[in-house]
Parts: structure tokens; sequence; C-alpha cells
């Protein structure tokens, strides 16, 4: 995909990198949180007691910690943008975002506010709680950021199998921003509150706002495509497949649940993909969500 250029002063960048912060953790464990170490462990090589402390905070989606927001390690956005050539490309896909997304706010008179895209590397601090590498890209809807360890996209292309494309890559930045998408109609609000008043539901609400993200991802895609590149589509849907929960537990030697699912399978997380890709119509993901 062919991202235009942009002005770095025009994005939210926060930049961890190179910073230290104190490991956090404590209180419960709950069973999702031991299967997404356990996977993690087998994916990534990390030792799942160390994560899962991470895992949690971030999973109860706390009050905003002291974050140190605003601070860049010293660099400005633009230094932030070119440390590598992933960064650079995140910093554009993030600018390409807020453009595409930002008139669709606006038609429907809903305030839009740009996410800041948060650089870290291996562990940093959101204002969810804890943020390390094993946990993957993931948005917190305290402070709006979506959080990226760029090391993640040799992890993606390598040992999950999602292939060497740069649109694998642009299709996690843009699922994450259709969390941020959800946090501003005010949708991830409504979920949280109905799987606090039913437990034995919380997965499979938590797998409807994954495939709407899906779908919002599909959206800005074909929003832009007159600068999708032959081959970007077949790129999504292997990187769709590759990290749908039924092949990263067969990947981790465990048996398929269903029940455990978080983010559904390969074949629903295509099927997401490829509906906001072909119908640019953010309205079509709104079947994943009749909220009352």
């Amino acid at each position: 995909m062919r991202l235009n250029p942009f002005n770095p002063n025009d994005i939210r960048v926060e930049d961890q990198r190179g910073m230290r912060f104190p490991g956090g953790g404590g209180g419960k464990v709950g069973c999702g949180t031991l299967v997404i170490a356990l996977i993690a462990a087998v994916i990534f090589g990390v030792d799942p007691g160390q994560m899962i402390g991470g895992l949690q905070e971030v999973e109860q989606q706390g009050a905003p910690a002291d974050t140190g927001a605003g601070d860049t390690g010293g660099r400005t956005a633009a230094e932030s943008c070119s440390v590598n050539q992933y960064s650079q490309e995140s910093c554009a896909a993030l600018a390409s975002l807020d453009r595409t997304w930002q008139p669709v706010f606006q038609k429907a008179r809903i305030a839009f506010e740009q996410p800041k895209l948060v650089f870290y590397s291996r562990a940093g601090r959101s204002g969810c709680g804890a943020a390390q590498s094993a946990m993957g890209p993931f948005y917190c809807p305290a402070d709006e950021g979506i959080y990226l360890d760029t090391s993640f996209y040799d992890e993606l292309a390598n040992r999950l199998g999602a292939g060497p494309g740069d649109f694998a890559r642009l299709y996690v930045i843009a699922h994450e921003y259709g969390h941020h998408i959800q946090h501003l109609v005010g949708l991830d609000q409504q979920v949280r509150s109905l799987q606090q008043r039913d437990p034995s539901a919380a997965n499979s609400l938590q797998v409807r706002m994954e495939l709407q993200a899906d779908c919002y991802a599909g959206v800005w895609a074909s929003l832009n495509r007159d600068q999708i590149d032959a081959g970007d589509f077949e790129e999504g849907m292997k990187a769709a497949a590759a990290i749908g929960d039924d092949t990263l537990q067969q990947n981790a030697g465990r048996q398929v649940n269903p029940e455990s699912f978080t983010h559904g399978s390969s074949s629903q997380r295509m099927d997401a993909l490829r509906l906001g890709m072909q119908s640019g119509d953010e309205s079509q993901c709104d079947r994943y969500f009749q909220m009352s």
C-alpha cells in the first residue's frame, strides 16, 4: 500500500523507547489471562508468569496511570517516526487513518479526537497499566493510545506466518484504530457494562468488538483504494487468518476451544476484513453490534 507523505506535527506520537518503567502486577488472574499468557509463551518464547501482571492491568482498563504523557523520550515526533522503517510506516498509517476517519465523524456530527501512537520497546506504561511486547499491539481507551512495539511485526511475519507484506502491518494499526472508533462512539463502555452484568457472555461480546474493528480496518483500506497495490487484499486475508484464535491455539499446541475465543476465528476475521474492504461503508460494520 502506497501511503501518502505526512507531516509528523499533524499526528500524536509518544515515544517510550529507551525509557525504564517499574514492573506491575498483583490481583487475581483470570482464565482468559492465563490462556493468552500460555499462547504467548509458545508463540513468543516468553515466561507466562512475567507477563500476567501486564495483561491483567490492560484487561481491567482502569483509571489512567502516570504515563509521562507527552514525554517523547527526548525525541521530536519527526525523530520518533524516523527511528526505523516500521516507525515511519506506522506514523504514515496513523496520519492516513486520521485523514480518513475525521470527515466520517464530521458527517455524522460526532466529536472526533485523534488517538496517539505510543512506541515502546519490550516494556512500557499505558493508561491501562503495564505494556509488554508479548501482549502485541493494543489500544488503551483510558488514554486513547495505540501501543506498539515494532518488533511485533517481525513476529507477525516470521513466527505467526502472516508474511512480509506491508499491508499485514498496516492492518494491525488500522484494527487498533478501529477500537478507537468504538471508544469515540461509546460502544466500548456499553460492552464493558454488558460484560460486567453477564460475565458468561464476556468472551463472545469481546469477539464482536474485535471483528468490528477488523471491519473498520477494511473500510479504511477501501476508502484509500487508490493507494492499494496488487496483492494487498491477499496479504490482509493471510494476516487475518494467521491471528485467528483457532489458529493461534492450534499453533500453541492447544485444543481449539471456541468458548475461549476473544478475537474470533481465522474465518471470522477474514470475513470481517473482507466486508469492510468490499463495502467501504462503516455502517456495514454495525452488523457485529446492534446495541440498544
